[in-house]
C-alpha cells in the first residue's frame, strides 16, 4: 500500500499541484491522454537531470527556449 502513495506523491501531486491538471480544458478526443503523456515526459525529463522541485525546474527551463532541447539533447 506504501508503494501505490509513493506513486501517487511522485506522479499525480506534482501533475495537479504545477500543471493544475484538475482544472483542464482540453477534454475530447485523445488530446487529454496526450496532454497527460507530455507532462509526464516534462517531469521525467527535469527528474532526470536532477530537479527535486518542478516547478523551479519549468521556471529555469522557461528562460530560455533551448533549454528543454538540450535537457532531451535535442540540438
Amino acid at each position: 500500500m506504501r508503494d501505490r502513495w509513493g506513486i501517487e506523491n511522485k506522479i499525480h501531486h506534482v501533475r495537479d499541484t504545477v500543471y493544475a491538471e484538475d482544472a483542464p480544458r482540453v477534454r475530447t478526443g485523445t488530446a487529454p491522454r496526450a496532454m497527460a503523456t507530455l507532462r509526464n515526459l516534462a517531469i521525467g525529463a527535469l527528474r532526470l537531470t536532477g530537479h527535486d522541485n518542478i516547478a523551479a525546474g519549468l521556471r529555469h527551463h522557461a528562460r530560455d527556449a533551448s533549454r528543454p532541447l538540450a535537457t532531451l539533447d535535442i540540438t
